[in-house]
Parts: structure tokens; C-alpha cells; sequence
């Protein structure tokens, strides 16, 4: 069974309602009639009924099982208009500000998960990631214990012997622009939780550079060297090594021979990037070279499961974000 249809099965064993604000792409629409007729998840939609219902008609999706809410004749409208004011006033945030505010798709949505109207919510095929992050911090706060909201990708490669059969996390590959030692460290601990999650395997984290084990010294070497040593001191039941040159973290010939006492290296199944440059890099190469399946950027560190897309998505891509939002929530619950 492929990683995307085990966790669409795992999404029918509870059922979770996800939103998706972005109800005038086709795509968006596309994907909600397949999570309709799969049946692994409820959807809602947010926008004007006529409009949502005369699109999908238009291009025959069949969409009737979803929950479509127009903000605008929402019941609940002055409910999240003014629980959105108490969140922010402290930041300056006034009543006629809330009002123009929650009319707007995301912010709805976000306040649906904050109320405990839905249980997640997947946005970005239309909006980039600060447009759908920031009403998320805003609004459901970063996770208790958690210092840092970052990003991740799940990256399936065919026909591959390394990581779990092809499955890896890659992190941080969309938010976080060129973290320091403390963040870097703080993004391999919610990866390696990430991993565990989703996969339902312990993560076997590298620490990426283009050194290994000192074989070249500079500040940005010493940044991951000095990461990989706070993981170990605030999470030591992770497994975690670095640094590690790519080759030698998941090829075992390359990792025995490069780092031959590391219980990491040619074993790794969670990557970790030393900034967003490499990270972004390294998820498209994957993606378009290995005609890898890239699921994300997923998030971690919110309080709630809100996961973003890249607006180059597909429909299919959204189908597997759903399932993937869904089995974050059934994990939260637990």
C-alpha cells in the first residue's frame, strides 16, 4: 500500500472535517469532489453557494455532500467577528477591522478550526504562505512546548531503497528563511515528531551540509554542527547525526565509508536543511528528477492542523493534503 492510500485509510477510522477556503479554484473543486467520494474526510467550502455550486456543475463535480458557508450569511458571523476582536485587541486590533477581516475566506476558515467547527484547514493554492500563515498564528497560536512554526514536505520517491522505502521528510523546506542553531535544532525535533506521526516509524534525522564530520569548517558548517548537538541535548531519545553530506546520510556505502561509527549515516529517513535555499532546492530536484510525490509544505508548531500548498499544486496534490490535515488531527486528539 502506498504511504498516501495508508493514510487515507487511517482517515476513515475517524472522521475529520477539513476546510478549504479556497472554493473558487477548479482545483480546490476537483479535489473536494474526490475526498467527497472517497469518503475520508467532511469538507467545507467558503464562498458564495451559487457561485461554488454553478463552477462545479459547470465542469461536472459532484460536490453535494459538502458544506459550503458564505461568511457573509453566516449565523456564526458575529460570533467570529467578535471572538476574533478579543484574540487581537491587545495587538490593536478594533471591531470594524474584525468585521472587514473574517469576510475574508481564511480568516473564516481559521476561525471554523478555532471554535471547533472543523478540524482542520488546507490553503495555498491561491494564496501564498504568508496569506494563509498569518491569520493561523493570529488566530490558533503556536502548539504548547513548541518555539517555532516550520515547514515540512513528505517526499515519496519510486522505485527507491533508501529512507523508508522511498519515504522521507524534508524540513525545513518553506517557511523558515535561514534559521541559526536554535531554530534549526527546533525544526529537526518537530520533523523527527512529524515523521513518527505520519509514517509511523521512529525518524532518523540528518543534520544536511556540505560537510561531513568536519570535513570542511565554516560558520555554516559550525551552525549545523552545533544544531545537531542541541537536538541531542533537548530531545535525546531522537536519533539524530550530523554533520552530514547528503550522500553520506542515506547511502549506506557512502555513510560507512564517510562516517563509519554513526548509527545515522546512510540509515536517514528525515533530512534536515541548513536554510531554505537548499531545502526548496533539494524538494523540487527530488520532485521533478525522481518523479517524487511531494505532499506539503505541511506545517508544525500550530496549535491546530493548518497546512499550506504550493500554488504550482494539482488537484491530487490537495486530495493528499486533506488526508494528511485529517490523520494530524486524529493524532492531536490522541
Amino acid at each position: 500500500m502506498s504511504f498516501i492510500e495508508n493514510i487515507k485509510m487511517r482517515a476513515k477510522s475517524n472522521i475529520k472535517t477539513i476546510v478549504l477556503p479556497e472554493a473558487t479554484d477548479i482545483r480546490t473543486l476537483e479535489a473536494a469532489s474526490i475526498v467527497l467520494k472517497e469518503e475520508f474526510a467532511k469538507i467545507i467550502l467558503i464562498g458564495n453557494k451559487e457561485e461554488i455550486l454553478h463552477k462545479a456543475n459547470e465542469n461536472n463535480l459532484n460536490i453535494e455532500k459538502a458544506i459550503i458557508v458564505d461568511p457573509k450569511k453566516s449565523e456564526k458571523y458575529e460570533e467570529y467577528v467578535n471572538l476574533f476582536y478579543e484574540l487581537r485587541k491587545a495587538k490593536g486590533m478594533t471591531i470594524e477591522k474584525a468585521r472587514e477581516l473574517i469576510l475574508d475566506s481564511v480568516y473564516y476558515g481559521m476561525m471554523m478550526v478555532k471554535s471547533g467547527d472543523a478540524d482542520g484547514l488546507v490553503s495555498g493554492a491561491i494564496h501564498s504562505t504568508s496569506d494563509t500563515l498569518r491569520p493561523a498564528l493570529q488566530i490558533l497560536k503556536t502548539a504548547p512546548n513548541t518555539k517555532l512554526v516550520s515547514a515540512f514536505f513528505v517526499m515519496v520517491v519510486p522505485n527507491c531503497e533508501f529512507g523508508d522505502n522511498g519515504v522521507f521528510v524534508f524540513g525545513d523546506c518553506g517557511l523558515n528563511e535561514n534559521p541559526d542553531s536554535e531554530a534549526l535544532s527546533e525544526i529537526a525535533i518537530s520533523s523527527a515528531k512529524s515523521y513518527k506521526q505520519l509514517i509511523g516509524e521512529e525518524a532518523k534525522v540528518a543534520m544536511l551540509s556540505y560537510s561531513t564530520y568536519g570535513s570542511a569548517k565554516s560558520e555554516s558548517t559550525e551552525k549545523v554542527i552545533e544544531a545537531t548537538r542541541l537536538v541531542k541535548e533537548k530531545a535525546p531519545k531522537i536519533a539524530v547525526d550530523g554533520e552530514l553530506q547528503l550522500d553520506a546520510a542515506i547511502v549506506p556505502e557512502v555513510g560507512k565509508s564517510k562516517a563509519p561509527d554513526s548509527k545515522i549515516a546512510g540509515k536517514a529517513n528525515t533530512l534536515i536543511f541548513p536554510d531554505l535555499n537548499a531545502g526548496n532546492i533539494g524538494y523540487k530536484l527530488t520532485q521533478r528528477l525522481a518523479k517524487a510525490e511531494a505532499y506539503g509544505p505541511l506545517c508544525q508548531g500550530i496549535a491546530k492542523p493548518v497546512n499550506d500548498l504550493s500554488r504550482g499544486c494539482s488537484s491530487q496534490d490537495i486530495v493528499g493534503v486533506v488526508a494528511i490535515t485529517a490523520v494530524q488531527a486524529q493524532e492531536q486528539d490522541n
